[in-house]
């Protein structure tokens, strides 16, 4: 007989045939930067987004093809198969896909904030629109200075676009950038930069500005918040869509690929000068309140020391929960087998005991009376009560022959002596 499971592997090979390599989708080179790979599919995605080509079936195709071959080359595990060992490799069931709020109707936003509301992390993307209006130049830009809070509210997948100025020193101190929700809104921080061929002030004027970084907004306590922290370290985001279907297969994943979302941001300095920033409303639908916020590191440097701390903790802890990970599902598995004995060494036991319990109950005067009048009852000796009935009547008809017969010998003699 053949493999049962032979067409489905047709099926699949020949699925991932058709695939082209990410790389070559997203023009990027094999040893590409996450900067690079996200740089060219923003520029990519905004050429290609559904929105902008309606009457474009092979558009939309391409579209996928680029968000498919990004959901590979962003993550870094899945990355790693990839350039390991091709298509086949890579956990398909965990890739993640971006939603697009703003076109994907009415119907399917209601299903997507219904999941969501159930914990289901859902990754979604940016407007094709507000980034298009980044690019035309036709955002309004409000200056954010530092130290001064910033409260409003952003429509649903609209932006509200601020500016931030740094001296030299205060770059050299570090700056962090942070929106929080006390409504707990969704919402996305974005950091935007000069495109190529022209300078931050033409980028102002004539609407150069290229997506850069983004932080999508997660709840912490009673608020929700997001940040980018410029202080010349290495920092960590934490996305939570990573893994996230195969940890809901698997309950203990969730703990273990709690840190595979780790990911590292693309910047950890600013340089002096007017850098912009956005807040992208995401929620499904009303809109987002937030209060933004940009400070100068230099008045909590004791702060920057235990962030730096704290990061490079969590990022050996990732590498220690690794090895962690391996060492307890095979003592899983050998738990598993001893409890299954366990079970049935419990059940062994507790039938032996029963067993000696009612030998040890044949030990008394009552049960050897009752075994000895069980033994001489007629059924316990194996012979029926007429068959005994009838063999004593049989045994004691001799005895009355004999008596008959002597009583008559005796009277013969008697009238014998008469005459």
């Amino acid at each position: 007989m053949g493999d049962s499971n032979g067409p489905r592997e047709a099926v699949t090979k020949s699925s991932t045939a058709k695939r082209r390599d990410p790389y070559e989708v997203l023009q990027v080179p094999r040893d590409a930067t996450d900067q690079q790979i996200k740089t060219a599919y923003r520029k990519m995605a905004l050429k290609l987004h559904p929105d902008k080509n309606a009457n474009n079936p092979e558009a939309a195709e391409l579209f996928k093809e680029v968000a498919y071959s990004y959901g590979i080359l962003s993550d870094p595990e899945k990355r790693r198969q990839y350039d390991t060992a091709g298509f086949e490799a890579v956990d398909l069931d965990g890739l993640d896909m971006e939603l697009d709020l703003s076109n994907l109707g009415t119907v399917n936003t209601m299903f997507a904030a219904l999941f969501s509301k159930l914990g289901v992390p859902i990754k979604t993307s940016i407007s094709a629109n507000v980034l298009e209006d980044a690019l035309n130049g036709t955002v309004t830009i409000r200056p954010l200075p530092l130290g001064r809070p910033v409260s409003d509210k952003v429509e649903k997948q609209g932006a509200h676009f601020f500016s931030v100025t740094i001296s030299d020193s205060q770059a050299e101190a570090g700056v962090v950038v942070r929106v929080t929700s006390v409504a707990q809104s969704k919402f996305k921080l974005l950091y935007f930069e000069q495109e190529e061929n022209g300078s931050l002030g033409l980028a102002l004027q004539n609407g150069s500005l290229g997506l850069a970084l983004q932080e999508d907004s997660v709840k912490t306590g009673k608020v929700t918040s997001a940040g980018m922290y410029f202080l010349h370290f290495q920092v960590y985001r934490l996305d939570p869509t990573v893994n996230a279907l195969a940890m809901a297969k698997d309950p203990d994943a969730a703990f273990f690929k709690k840190l595979e979302g780790l990911q590292p941001c693309e910047m950890s300095q600013l340089k002096a000068g007017t850098h912009i920033f956005a807040v992208y409303g995401d929620n499904f639908f009303k809109s987002a309140s937030y209060t933004i916020e940009a400070i100068c590191a230099e008045s909590f440097k004791e702060a920057a020391e235990k962030l730096k701390e704290v990061e490079a903790q969590i990022l050996a802890k990732r590498n220690e929960l690794h090895e962690f990970e391996v060492e307890y599902r095979e003592v899983l598995a050998r738990f598993a087998t001893v409890t299954s004995r366990y079970s049935q060494e419990k059940q062994a036991v507790d039938d032996l005991i029963k067993q000696r319990e009612k030998i040890q109950e044949t030990f008394s005067a009552s049960s050897l009376t009752k075994k000895t009048s069980n033994s001489s009852s007629p059924r316990a000796n194996g012979v029926d009560g007429e068959e005994e009935s009838t063999s004593a009547k049989d045994e004691s008809q001799p005895e009355n022959k004999d008596k008959t017969s002597k009583k008559k010998w005796f009277n013969f003699k008697v009238e014998k002596n008469l005459f």
